[in-house]
């Protein structure tokens, strides 16, 4: 049995059109896990016009997904940090502040679409920074990093449900140690700047966190958990991440790349983060308050 979930924007989704779909898909009975923002009911297989209607409802503000009702809560949060958990590509605020912003944020465009090698754009990138004052990391997440709303909610809520949430990035550690004591996630990889008498080399370690070291990590974390890889939630936009959301129980592309996107069967294009709850079919009133 599968789950249909219908998620949209606080108070913007219609009773009168999530009823018509249910009763034209002769799924079971309705339950609104948020009045007004998210819906689901359950049916018995794909219907075959779900892509159809999937597209329909985007066009309305509607992400609509099918879900298995087995295993449908996780045990472990596995998330992509930069546009993902955060507004911003880290990288790009860098360089914008290093002179270099458009150059720069062309080539994450290209890399997160796909259109690039990870691990050599990531070096292209970088060596743009050489030179730059290691304080400027400081100001970027002061002043710049914005928090994709519901991010403290979904992973205090899948704590309280004896839930691991685990930071990858294929960014730098110097914001993933920033950004997961904010968020409360259990722990954070990433790459590492090099820098030297208080400038950035231009250099990051190796070897490169990349897409491959991400589904590794899911291997790894889980391991030692003692869960497989069917009891992760992974969340993502970029190609890098596509690893581990092909790989994981439950992947999500969150606001994702367009190459991505299309390769992804769980899609959240106008939600926030609370959408990965109600994917697992939490109620708002289940939520917890980070």
């Amino acid at each position: 049995m599968l789950f249909a979930v219908l998620i949209a924007k606080p108070d913007t989704l219609d009773p009168v059109l999530a009823e018509s779909l249910r009763t034209a898909w002769g799924g079971g009975s309705p339950r609104w896990l948020s009045l007004g923002q998210a819906l689901e009911f359950p049916v018995m297989d794909v219907p075959g016009n779900f892509r159809a209607v999937w597209q329909d409802l985007q066009s309305m503000g509607v992400d609509l997904n099918l879900v298995p009702a087995e295993g449908r809560r996780k045990r472990m949060l596995l998330a992509d940090m930069d546009s993902t958990m955060i507004g911003q590509e880290c990288i790009d605020e860098l360089a914008d502040l290093a002179g270099v912003g458009a150059h720069v944020a062309a080539i994450t465009a290209r890399a997160m679409n796909g259109e690039l090698d990870f691990e050599a754009a990531l070096k292209e990138r970088v060596g743009l920074l050489k030179g730059l004052p290691e304080s400027v990391i400081g100001r970027v997440l002061a002043e710049r990093i914005t928090y994709t709303p519901g991010g403290r909610e979904l992973i205090a809520t899948m704590h309280a449900n004896g839930g691991h949430a685990a930071l990858v990035s294929g960014g730098f550690t110097a914001f993933t140690s920033a950004v997961a004591a904010h968020l409360g996630f259990d722990e954070h990889r990433a790459n590492t700047l090099l820098a030297e008498g208080g400038a950035l080399t231009g250099q990051v370690a190796m070897p490169i966190l990349g897409r491959q070291a991400k589904v590794d990590a899911l291997d790894e974390i889980s391991a030692r958990l003692g869960i497989g890889a069917g009891d992760v939630l992974a969340v993502g936009d970029g190609a890098n991440d596509l690893g581990m959301l092909h790989r994981a129980g439950m992947g999500v592309a969150l606001h994702a790349k367009p190459s991505v996107a299309a390769q992804c069967e769980i899609r959240v294009n106008h939600g926030d983060l609370t959408a990965l709850l109600f994917l697992q079919g939490y109620a708002v009133e289940e939520f917890v308050a980070a």
